[in-house]
């Protein structure tokens, strides 16, 4: 009776559950039955409004079996749930999803790693598969979580603990795939997930780089060895990730890796920071690169207070990102990187000065472990600005050569330079060298068809500015910066050194024809080129690389820009150099004013022979030969050697070790030259800020040869003063020697005005009328006194602002004033 109730209740049960009943097995080692697979798949395709009942049993059987650990039906329940999945396609599948998803998730919540993996293999599968609509109300947030968490599973069984990983990995490139191609299903890019699905990535990514170091370079992964790699699978995961991400998801992705790699120090060392932001650069699309850049800087800035190595590590990053998003485009933010990197230049010179005067009479291990680590820094931030500048085009860098030289403090010219009052001169200095550094590395290989486009006057300016000459090692920099924006032609390489060339023909120079935009440029700026290295020579901390530099600027002037009329200004300036050396009026050492003889011998016999003038080729080999025998040391192979004997004196040398201006004139006047000028002495341009500078002003040495007013020193007086003697009086009588002197005089004034160039001629003129106003305005200065007053008045001594008050009962009022 009871087996027949039983057969009678079977009988009674619906069909989807008879079906769904005889898939499986009496054994579950038999496997599913296919033939009854093939019925219940049939049945699901032809009354397709049973399959969310046929899902919910599915569910139901699945939950029994993993409850009672019946992993075999297990197996069975997912295979057969795969097979309706990949067999049916209709509109009714959606409620058989949710029952399928909910299946997964039972099975990724069990605490087996066989059912977590087969949940995982069923996910991929589902992840596959193109549904007809998309479904808006189904979520994903459990699985994120659940692969994240499978992702950093710390199994103590390595391979189980790879197997979950792989699977976690896999289970979130299915998430991936199945989300982000809907556009109005956009949770996935939601920072919740993010924060989950980045770091789980980058955890892989990074264990396996860890291992890699310790064991060695790891050898290329095979077909087969990729699936079972976890840091492959992973960055293959990251790298779909980005290239789905579009423009208002794009920093969700990108933000959580800066919190990866706070969180667990990879900024110093920063190999792993740096292959990180490769792939990611490399991924994404090359018009969203520019918001990456835009993360970095604001990381930086976010940063900037922690160690150098840290921020070292960080810029690193950002010049390697820069390389990839330069050959490209990187939208608006050119400025705003180098705005950026400028200003922590800044802060890293501050914390360095800081840390100095902190440590001031300690100097301590650490403190100067902290100075290098600074300068780290700074020549990871000038790397950058230089790699970036480098790579763009040429409108764009000469854009950035411009707002780097407004950042340059520079005495007296308004810009938008950097706020430096608190560093002090050193600090100011400092900021000066990194800053021209950063521009050397930007106009490394510009090449600019004109000159004009180089040089402009308000980029010329400030770079010649006698602020930047204080120190050695600038004016390096500053003809450095010059070299690379005259040389059009590379041939500076073939000038490096200062030595005698013997056959210039052999450096095989490469020159053009001089534009007319070139001898624009000469006939306005070249008196402030000849002023620079004027000034340059003078210097009197200059070493064996200022005297190449020198000598290098010369010869590129005269390649580049030299026309007849260059020629002659540059033969006047190289006499003037040689007449510094000789009568060192700014007291030279004895080495500099050999290094400045050596130098002229140099450049003229480069010269000669570049405008290939036999008279004056013999002329120049004539004393070349003579110093050698008699004067090796005005020569750049002797001076310049590490031990070498120097003269005690110039002034008992004979002329013929000189280069002479008459034997010159001969020389050129016979081949076209215009040698009037020759006869006039260069005489430097003379600026506002030579005359309000720290520096010792070139006033000094343009007033030597233009009458002004006499000196107040008492010494000057007495050597004026002529005694009175029967021999004076009779001089003062005698009219004829005065009008001679007169004439003589005037001759020469009128010489001076008929062969000088203009630029000399006012140069003498606002000489002249600057030192007048001086003069006038110390005199107005002792004479106009401002009226007491009862607050006081301010008086300046040694620099130093001082106030006097004046008590009311002492003051003096016009009687108008009291009543």
């Amino acid at each position: 009776l009871s087996s027949g109730v039983c057969c009678c209740c079977a009988a009674l049960r619906p069909r989807y559950k008879r079906l769904v009943d005889n898939i499986f097995p009496e054994d579950p080692k038999d496997g599913l039955v296919k033939a009854d697979m093939e019925k219940l798949t049939f049945y699901a395709v032809s009354a397709p409004e049973k399959l969310d009942r046929i899902g919910a049993y599915l569910a139901e059987r699945l939950s029994r079996d993993v409850v009672r650990h019946r992993y075999g039906y297990v197996l069975i329940a997912m295979e057969a749930l795969d097979q309706l999945l990949m067999a049916c396609h209709s509109q009714s599948i959606k409620p058989f999803v949710e029952s399928f998803l909910h299946m997964v998730a039972k099975l990724l919540e069990s605490g087996e790693p066989k059912l977590q993996v087969l949940g995982t293999n069923s996910f991929v599968k589902f992840a596959n598969i193109e549904e007809d609509t998309p479904s808006y109300h189904r979520r994903y947030d459990f699985f994120v979580s659940r692969f994240s968490a499978m992702c950093h599973s710390c199994d103590p069984d390595p391979e189980i603990q790879t197997e979950i990983r792989i699977a976690g990995i896999r289970g979130i490139q299915g998430v991936v795939r199945k989300t982000v191609n809907d556009e109005l299903r956009a949770t996935i890019w939601e920072p919740q997930h993010m924060d989950k699905i980045v770091p789980s990535l980058l955890f892989n990514m990074q264990k396996i780089e860890d291992i890699d170091r310790t064991v060695g370079a790891p050898s290329s992964p095979t077909g087969g060895e990729k699936d079972e790699n976890p840091a492959v699978l992973a960055e293959n995961c990251f790298r779909e990730l980005l290239g789905r991400a579009t423009y208002g998801n794009m920093n969700n992705a990108v933000r959580p890796v800066f919190a990866h790699l706070d969180y667990h120090r990879l900024w110093d060392p920063n190999e792993f920071a740096v292959s990180c932001f490769k792939i990611i650069m490399y991924s994404i699309q090359a018009q969203y690169s520019h918001h990456v850049i835009q993360e970095i800087l604001g990381h930086l800035d976010a940063r900037k207070r922690d160690s150098p190595r840290v921020r070292a590590g960080i810029i690193q990053v950002l010049l390697e990102a820069v390389a990839i998003a330069a050959k490209g485009s990187i939208g608006p933010t050119v400025l705003e990187v180098f705005n950026t990197l400028l200003k922590h230049l800044r802060i890293s010179v501050d914390f360095e000065l800081g840390d100095r005067r902190s440590s001031a009479g300690s100097a301590t291990f650490s403190t100067s472990s902290k100075e290098s680590d600074e300068r780290i820094v700074q020549n990871a931030i000038i790397q950058t600005i230089g790699f970036f500048g480098s790579n763009l085009p040429d409108y764009q860098r000469s854009e950035i050569m411009m707002f780097i030289m407004g950042k340059v403090p520079v005495f007296g010219i308004p810009s938008q330079s950097l706020d430096t009052s608190h560093l002090g001169d050193l600090g100011t200095r400092r900021i000066q060298i990194m800053l021209l550094r950063s521009l050397l590395m930007v106009t490394s290989g510009y090449k600019a068809t004109a000159i004009t486009n180089a040089l402009p006057a308000p980029f010329l300016d400030p770079l010649l500015s006698p602020s930047l000459m204080e120190d050695s090692e600038l004016r390096q920099l500053v003809l450095e910066i010059l070299h690379n924006l005259i040389d059009r032609h590379d041939n500076r390489a073939k000038l490096r050194g200062i030595r005698i060339i013997p056959d210039v023909s052999d450096l095989k120079i490469k020159r053009d024809k001089i534009s007319r935009q070139d001898v624009s440029f000469m006939k306005k700026h070249g008196q402030q080129l000849y002023r620079h290295i004027y000034l340059g020579c003078k210097e009197d901390d200059n070493v064996q690389k200022n005297f190449e530099l020198l000598y290098t600027s010369l010869a590129l002037i005269t390649i580049e820009l030299a026309n007849e009329e260059v020629v002659i200004d540059l033969i006047r300036l190289a006499v003037a150099l040689q007449d510094i050396a000789i009568i060192n009026e700014d007291n030279l050492p004895m080495f500099n004013r050999c290094g400045v003889m050596a130098l002229v011998a140099a450049y003229l016999n480069f010269l000669s022979q570049m405008i290939a003038v036999p008279a004056f080729c013999q002329h120049v080999s004539k004393v070349i030969e003579t110093r050698s025998l008699e004067a090796p040391y005005f020569l750049p192979e002797t001076i310049f050697k590490d031990k070498c004997n120097l003269p005690k004196s110039l002034e008992k040398h004979e002329k013929n070790l000189f280069f002479l201006t008459n034997k010159i004139t001969e020389s050129l006047g016979g081949s076209g030259y215009s040698v009037e000028r020759l006869s006039v002495p260069y005489v430097p341009q003379v600026t506002d800020e030579d005359r309000l500078s720290r520096r010792k002003s070139i006033v000094d040495t343009v007033s030597i040869q233009v009458d002004i007013l006499p000196g107040n020193n008492t010494e000057d007086k007495i050597d004026n003063t002529e005694e009175i003697t029967f021999e004076a009086l009779k001089k003062a009588i005698d009219n004829n020697g005065l009008e001679e002197q007169e004439k003589e005089k005037r001759r020469l004034v009128i010489e001076k005005f008929q062969k000088a160039p203009f630029e000399e001629i006012a140069a003498q003129c606002e000489t002249k009328a600057n030192l007048l106003h001086d003069r006038l305005a110390q005199i107005l200065e002792l004479t106009i006194r401002p009226p007491p007053s009862p607050s006081g008045t301010m008086t300046i001594t040694a620099g130093h602002a001082h106030y006097q008050s004046v008590p009311v009962y002492e003051m003096k009022f016009p009687d108008l004033c009291v009543y």
